[in-house]
C-alpha cells in the first residue's frame, strides 16, 4: 500500500477514535442531566403538593416551563459557529421545516402526558408514583419495536424483564402508601392517570428516535437542543392553556401566600422545579440521540429505586423489603444492558479490524508482484 493511503487510513483511524470518544463523554454527560432530572423532578413536584399546591395545571406546566434555558447552550453554539464560518452563511436556528413539526407533535403529546403525571402526583405518594411510572419501560421497548425496528439482544431482554419485575415487586407492598386525607377513588384515580401517562411517554421515547431517522437533515447535538426547546414550547402552550381554563394564573398568588412553605419558598420551588424537570427531558432526547429510546427508558427506570431511596430520606416514607429487592433487581438489569452493548461494541470492532487487515493485504499482493519481476529482470 502506498505511503499516503497508510498516512489517511491513520487519520481516519484516529478521526474514527476521537468521535467515538466523544460520543461517551456526550453520552455520560446526558446520563447525568437525565439522572438530576429524572430524581429531582418528582422530588420537587411532590414538595409543591405536600405544602398546600392544588393546581395540577400548574405543576403540569412547570415540568416544559423552563425551555428558555436552552437558549443559553444555542447562544453559544451559535457564537462559535459565526467564528468558523461567513456571517452571511451563519444561521441561529439549525432545524428543518420537518423536524420542526415533529418537535411540535411531540411537544403537544408531552403536554398532555404532563397533566396526567402532575395528576398522579398530587394524589399518589413519590414512591407509588415512581413504581407505577417503570411500567413505562415495557411499552418503552414495545413501541421501539414497532417504529424504529429496535433490534433486541438477549441482554436487553434480560434487562427489560429485570426491570419491570423490579417494579412488579414495588407493588407487592403499596396497600399502605394511601395518603390518609385520600379517598379510594382520588388515589385509585391518580393510579390510572400515572399509568397512562407512562404509556404515553413511552410512545413519545421512541417517537423522538423515529423523528431522528426521519428528519431529512443532519442531526447534530445542537439540533437536538432545538428540538428539546420547540418540543418544550409547545407542550407549555398546551398547559398554559390549561391553566387559563383553570383560573391557575389568578390562584396563584393566594396559594404562595398560604403555603406552609412561606410565599418566597413557594416561588423558589416553581422556579427550580422548572429548572429541574428541563434537565430531565434534555437528558432524555439526549440520550436518545447518542444511544437509543430504549436506553432512556432503561435508564429512566433504573433510577426508580434512587428516587424511592430519595422519597425515603427527604419525606420519610417507609423502605421496605421490596424496596430492597427492587433496587437489588434494577441494578442488575442496568449491568446486563451495559455488559451487552461492551459485548457487542467489541464484536464490531473486531470485525471492522478483520475487515481492514483483508482490505490491507490484497493491494499489498498485487503490488509485490512487479517488484519482484523487476528484480528477476536485473
Amino acid at each position: 500500500m502506498p505511503e499516503s493511503n497508510y498516512v489517511k487510513q491513520g487519520e481516519a483511524d484516529a478521526g474514527s477514535a476521537a468521535a467515538a470518544k466523544m460520543k461517551r463523554l456526550l453520552l455520560i454527560i446526558n446520563c447525568l442531566i437525565l439522572a438530576v432530572g429524572n430524581c429531582g423532578g418528582p422530588m420537587i413536584m411532590r414538595l409543591y403538593f405536600l405544602h398546600g399546591g392544588k393546581r395540577v395545571w400548574l405543576s403540569s406546566c412547570l415540568e416544559t416551563a423552563g425551555w428558555p434555558i436552552m437558549l443559553i447552550p444555542l447562544s453559544a453554539a451559535y457564537l462559535l459557529r459565526r467564528r468558523r464560518r461567513p456571517l452571511s452563511q451563519t444561521k441561529f436556528f439549525l432545524i428543518e421545516p420537518r423536524l420542526f413539526f415533529a418537535a411540535a407533535v411531540v411537544g403537544v403529546l408531552t403536554g398532555f402526558d404532563d397533566y396526567l403525571y402532575a395528576y398522579g402526583m398530587a394524589r399518589l405518594p413519590v414512591s407509588t408514583s415512581a413504581l407505577v411510572i417503570a411500567t413505562q419501560l415495557a411499552f418503552t421497548a414495545g413501541f421501539a419495536f414497532l417504529l424504529v425496528k429496535q433490534r433486541f439482544t438477549p441482554f436487553s431482554i434480560n434487562a427489560v424483564v429485570l426491570l419491570t419485575v423490579g417494579a412488579g415487586v414495588l407493588a407487592m407492598n403499596t396497600n399502605g402508601d394511601r395518603p390518609a386525607e385520600e379517598s379510594s377513588k382520588e388515589y385509585a384515580l391518580g393510579f390510572v392517570m400515572t399509568l397512562v401517562a407512562a404509556l404515553l411517554y413511552g410512545f413519545i421515547l421512541p417517537l423522538v428516535e423515529l423523528a431522528y431517522k426521519k428528519a431529512g437533515q443532519e442531526v447534530s447535538f445542537t439540533v437536538v437542543l432545538e428540538f428539546q426547546m420547540v418540543m418544550s414550547l409547545f407542550a407549555t402552550v398546551v398547559c398554559t392553556v390549561g391553566m387559563l381554563v383553570n383560573r391557575d394564573f389568578q390562584a396563584i398568588p393566594r396559594e404562595a401566600s398560604g403555603s406552609s412553605l412561606g410565599e418566597t419558598k413557594y416561588y423558589v420551588v416553581l422556579v427550580f422545579s422548572a429548572i429541574i424537570w428541563q434537565a430531565f427531558f434534555l437528558g432524555a432526547v439526549g440520550v436518545i440521540f447518542v444511544g437509543s429510546s430504549l436506553l432512556s427508558g432503561i435508564l429512566i427506570a433504573v433510577l426508580l429505586p434512587v428516587t424511592e431511596v430519595l422519597a425515603v430520606i427527604f419525606y420519610s416514607e417507609s423502605f421496605h423489603a421490596e424496596k430492597g429487592v427492587s433496587l437489588g433487581l434494577s441494578l442488575w438489569g442496568f449491568v446486563s444492558y451495559f455488559y451487552g452493548e461492551h459485548r457487542e461494541n467489541n464484536k464490531k470492532k473486531k470485525m471492522k479490524q478483520q475487515h481492514q487487515l483483508l482490505s490491507d493485504s490484497a493491494p499489498q499482493v498485487e503490488m509485490s508482484q512487479p517488484t519482484n519481476q523487476t528484480r528477476a529482470a536485473v
